[in-house]
């Protein structure tokens, strides 16, 4: 298999959709997992339009046996992965802490920190054994602050960011390469989850400015795992020009 691997969690949607693209253009094949098979199988087609092959993986990142079982049916040619990008996240909610949802918390806990930690425990060693690869976890803005209404979701990221930092140290004496990226608002289906389908209320989110696209953080990303091997952009931080911090945003709703 010439061309290299890469592995992307919630690859169904937005960033993880697009950046199975972006790595698939510039010669990686690639392992797309998420829980939505119809969208792989889309998702799919659209890796072999541009010269990828492609394995679907479709598991819920919650369950950690799911996710050995899932990954344990990687032929082994496919299990030297050069990338994994720890994209599957969500945000449910925004209520004030005292009314949150136990419910919102842990789907919050389950996906965006749990469900990281599985798959990079089953992939790490498979990188240690080569003495190489790239780890990207995707967190947020919110993993570098704190909004109001935001506490758990900023918690996990916050986590996303410290497990990122310490996956950097503890890797380092095996040549794996770990890269932060946290992006700032990327209009995606994020909001419509965070709002339980409330499309309306999601759209509000981005109007009056122009968000960050998935294909944006896509495009990084690849810029970044293309780098030379002795080169880790190691913490990114990405926002639209109209963002300054998690709740600056300069709006035009004239």
């Amino acid at each position: 298999m010439s061309r290299k691997i890469a592995l992307i969690t919630g690859a169904t949607s937005g960033i993880g959709w697009s950046t199975a693209l972006s790595l698939a253009q510039i010669g990686y094949n690639i392992i797309a997992t998420g829980r939505r098979l119809e969208r792989l199988q889309e998702l799919e087609k659209e890796l072999r339009l541009e010269g990828a092959d492609c394995i679907k993986l479709c598991f819920d990142i919650r369950d950690k046996e799911d996710v050995k079982e899932a990954l344990a049916t990687l032929p082994e040619n496919w299990k030297a992965i050069d990338v994994l990008v720890n994209n599957a996240g969500n945000a449910h909610g925004l209520d004030p802490i005292h009314q949150g949802s136990l419910e919102d918390w842990d789907a919050m806990m389950d996906i965006n920190v749990k469900g990281l930690l599985y798959v990079s425990k089953e992939i790490m060693p498979w990188m240690i054994a080569r003495q190489q690869g790239t780890i990207v976890n995707i967190g947020s803005i919110a993993g570098k602050e704190v909004y109001p209404n935001g506490n758990v979701y900023c918690a996990s990221k916050h986590a996303v960011d410290a497990i990122t930092n310490g996956m950097r140290m503890d890797l380092n004496p095996f040549g794996i390469r770990v890269i932060g990226v946290h992006p700032g608002l990327v209009e995606t289906e994020f909001s419509l989850v965070r709002f339980k389908g409330d499309s309306e209320r999601a759209k509000t989110v981005y109007k009056g400015y122009q968000p960050l696209s998935p294909e944006d953080i896509a495009e990084t990303i690849a810029f970044a795992v293309s780098r030379p091997p002795h080169v880790v952009l190691a913490d990114i931080i990405m926002l639209p020009t109209a963002q300054a911090s998690a709740t600056v945003i300069k709006k035009n709703l004239s």
